[in-house]
């Protein structure tokens, strides 16, 4: 049995996605509230969220929508 390492986005998809169930993140709210939840990590997830082309006043529910992370563009 091979296993897979997941997609640093998908953690943060993941997490995201926990934080919407639980009613701390509404899905039209910007990416940038996640910022207070990571502090000093905000910087790396930040950059990573613009190498995929999301911009921090771009919705949760973009973030969520995202099927596959790839090294190249996501599918939306």
């Amino acid at each position: 049995m091979t296993q897979t390492a997941l997609h640093p986005m998908t953690k943060l998809q993941r997490h995201v996605r926990s934080l919407v169930k639980s009613n701390l993140l509404k899905p039209t709210d910007g990416l940038w509230k996640i910022a207070f939840l990571y502090g000093d990590k905000w910087a790396y997830w930040k950059a990573e969220l613009e190498a995929f082309q999301f911009s921090t006043t771009d919705p949760v529910s973009e973030l969520l929508a995202v099927e596959e992370w790839e090294e190249a563009e996501p599918v939306r």
